[in-house]
């Protein structure tokens, strides 16, 4: 499969970065094509200016080059992985920025020409993978209905055929694991990318 990685986390020596170098390692071992956006690494502006605002339901709605790329890697993936911490039950803003400004009509969606309806422009996903930390326990993230999640399995899923699986890798209450655990959680993502 051609497969995109979308990583978003500041801090490069971090453990959700080692999520992420251990994500990419594992598919290209499986032997998928992969492709990375490391969200902070490449300078991602999450702000959608006026003028995108403006070209939103233009024929043309990307204006920036590097959105332009990013919309490209998504029409060609077979499988979106997203590799983030969840922040304040949701996604970081920098990740929910990007899916304002690349999944866009044209790249996630098109209208309908007559009755202007959205329809699912994701022909080409056969899957959404997420990967993601939580300083909370599992019960907090269910209790607060875990938006990153949602929002990735269920509304970005909607923009898809509906064939296209769905997965979520999660460890909960990071801040409180011990190094072994942490280790277990990176063997874990390995062995079930390798397996995708």
């Amino acid at each position: 499969m051609n497969v995109l990685v979308v990583h978003a986390h500041p801090d490069p020596a971090s453990f959700n970065h080692t999520l992420f170098e251990t994500a990419v390692t594992a598919l290209r071992a499986g032997g998928h094509t992969v492709e990375t956006i490391d969200l902070y690494a490449e300078g991602f502006s999450a702000v959608m200016t006026a003028a995108e605002r403006k070209a939103y339901h233009s024929p043309a709605p990307i204006l920036d080059p590097q959105v332009a790329r990013h919309a490209q890697l998504v029409r060609w993936a077979n499988a979106l992985v997203f590799v983030y911490p969840t922040w304040w039950a949701g996604l970081p803003a920098i990740l929910k920025g990007w899916l304002d400004r690349v999944l866009v009509a044209g790249v996630a969606f098109d209208f309908h020409p007559r009755t202007h309806k959205v329809r699912p422009a994701l022909r080409n996903a056969r899957l959404i993978l997420g990967i993601s930390t939580y300083g909370s326990p599992r019960w907090f993230g269910f209790a607060m209905a875990d938006a990153g999640r949602r929002t990735l399995l269920r509304a970005l899923w909607l923009c898809c055929p509906r064939r296209t699986r769905r997965r979520w890798i999660a460890m909960h209450g990071i801040d409180g694991t011990s190094e072994a655990e942490r280790t277990a959680f990176l063997h874990k993502v390995d062995r079930e990318l390798r397996a995708l």
